[in-house]
């Protein structure tokens, strides 16, 4: 198998468990912990704005490639195994159908409020009254 291969079989497992956590938090035997976690990582992965921009070189990438994957596996590993494979079955379903990946407007709020807040600090500091 090519790397190639490798790297679009991955990204589709990630945007498919992205779409897992997804069903998951509309899931009653989701736990509030896991649902807490699942909150923060789809309102991010399905935000259409990164917190990072990727034009800013290396970090830009960052997010996605460690930061993303890594809480994603880790709200995953809180699901019981049999929440899990219902809401996995679901996104499988959800990709198979060719839909629309669902958007978080609420995590694009979230992250540009960030961006604000980030911007009113630098400011605050470059210009102290």
């Amino acid at each position: 198998m090519s790397a190639w291969a490798r790297l679009t079989g991955w990204a589709r497992a990630l945007r498919r468990d992205g779409l897992t956590l997804w069903f998951a938090l509309r899931d009653p035997r989701t736990g509030w912990w896991v649902r807490a976690l699942a909150v923060v990582v789809v309102a991010y992965a399905l935000s259409p704005v990164d917190l990072i921009p990727d034009v800013i070189p290396v970090l830009g990438l960052l997010d996605e490639l460690v930061l993303l994957p890594v809480l994603v596996w880790l709200a995953l590993r809180g699901l019981t195994p049999q929440v899990r494979a219902d809401c996995r079955a679901r996104a499988e379903q959800w990709q198979a159908e060719g839909r629309a990946r669902p958007v978080s407007r609420v995590g694009a709020a979230i992250v540009i409020g960030l961006w604000c807040a980030a911007a009113a600090t630098l400011a605050a500091w470059l210009w102290p009254s």
